[in-house]
């Protein structure tokens, strides 16, 4: 995974009022000015925060990005343990370090 990408461009978009704007107008040409795979292209389209979240997304950035995309907090919450039941351990960032390296803490 391109987690420093990813996270590259989810903090642009909780910032930058520009960037937001081109994610709701043009999202393959945002997501084609980062080094992204398929997968994180897809899940950033979908809005797929439990995914993102079980590839170490930081908890900080992706809470603002779930309600960018119109999640409520609850379902922010939701989303991040549906993310760990389907798709199993967090496998990289801070997180894959929690609970003496199972990841998965929230």
């Amino acid at each position: 995974m391109s987690l420093y990408q990813v996270q590259k461009l989810l903090y642009q978009l909780n910032r930058d009022p520009a960037t937001q704007a081109r994610f709701k107008t043009d999202v393959d040409g945002l997501l084609s000015d980062y080094k992204l795979t398929d997968d994180e292209k897809n899940w950033l389209r979908a809005g797929d925060v439990g995914e993102l979240y079980i590839h170490g997304v930081n908890g900080q950035i992706l809470m603002h990005y779930a309600a960018f995309i119109g999640q409520e907090w609850d379902e922010y919450i939701q989303a991040m343990k549906e993310g760990l039941t389907k798709h199993g351990q967090v496998r990289d960032g801070i997180y894959r370090a929690v609970d003496g390296g199972d990841g998965g803490a929230i």
